[in-house]
């Protein structure tokens, strides 16, 4: 796929993946828009990187969507490419008390979100004459995080989903890729860099990320795999029990109850 002169639209794009990606992408030669939350935020990256477009919309909430929708196709019609990248992931201990609508809450950003930006701008898209979708997705899409259940199910869910959504446009000759994101140096993370969940020496930047992930489009790959992906793709399918082993060991405190 071509990835320049392409008008672009990322969700979540202040910090992490959705940062390098709009760096890269407006490098690359592209017109980049970004949503966020955070009205701060978004100055902040405006200045850091003059060119970029933003807007504050939440991928939670279903009026922000469609407000979003009809301000980008208005003042950005060349729209091809949607990058589905806002997310959240919380430590969360089931046997506790939780409000019933604060647990889900993964599930409307990191799943719902992107089954309705695709759902809002998928006709949009299919005028376009190439168009493209990214879904991020994670490594624990393959293999299950018991110390955030929720994300786990919410990654998995939108795995499926993108594998879904490429059979059904293929026709319309939109591109579906899905990066299948390992552990990163990205704020997502802070919280279990700091609990020591996870190995910092097992995590991998966010710019050598975003720079598979660019590869990997460029070539038409639509599953990318990068760094330590690539081997818990292998040991989803070979060691299923040994990868939940591994993953639940390094929330066992977190989880035991006591």
């Amino acid at each position: 796929m071509e990835l320049s002169k392409n008008t672009i639209l990322i969700t979540g794009g202040t910090s992490g993946f959705g940062f390098e990606f709009a760096s890269r992408l407006l490098q690359l030669g592209n017109r980049v828009i970004i949503t966020g939350r955070n009205e701060q935020k978004l100055e902040e990256t405006k200045k850091i990187l003059p060119g970029i477009h933003t807007i504050k919309s939440d991928v939670s909430k279903v009026e922000d969507i469609s407000c979003l929708y009809k301000e980008v196709t208005e003042k950005f019609p060349e729209l091809n490419m949607l990058i589905n990248n806002a997310g959240e992931m919380r430590k969360i201990a089931l046997y506790e008390d939780h409000d019933l609508y604060d647990i889900t809450r993964e599930i409307e950003i990191n799943l719902m979100g992107p089954i309705r930006m695709v759902q809002e701008f998928l006709p949009h898209l299919k005028k376009q004459q190439t168009a493209a979708i990214l879904n991020v997705t994670s490594g624990i899409a393959l293999g299950a995080f018991p110390i955030a259940p929720v994300y786990s199910a919410s990654k998995s869910g939108l795995r499926s989903f993108t594998q879904c959504l490429r059979v059904q446009v293929k026709s319309t000759g939109i591109k579906v890729f899905e990066l299948i994101a390992p552990g990163s140096t990205t704020p997502l993370n802070e919280k279990f860099r700091n609990g020591g969940e996870v190995d910092t020496k097992m995590l991998v930047s966010p710019e050598k990320i975003v720079d598979e992930a660019i590869k990997g489009m460029i070539n038409n790959t639509y599953e990318i795999f990068p760094g330590s992906a690539k081997i818990m793709r292998i040991l989803s399918r070979l060691a299923p029990k040994f990868m939940l082993s591994q993953a639940t060991k390094m929330g066992e405190k977190a989880m035991s109850g006591k």
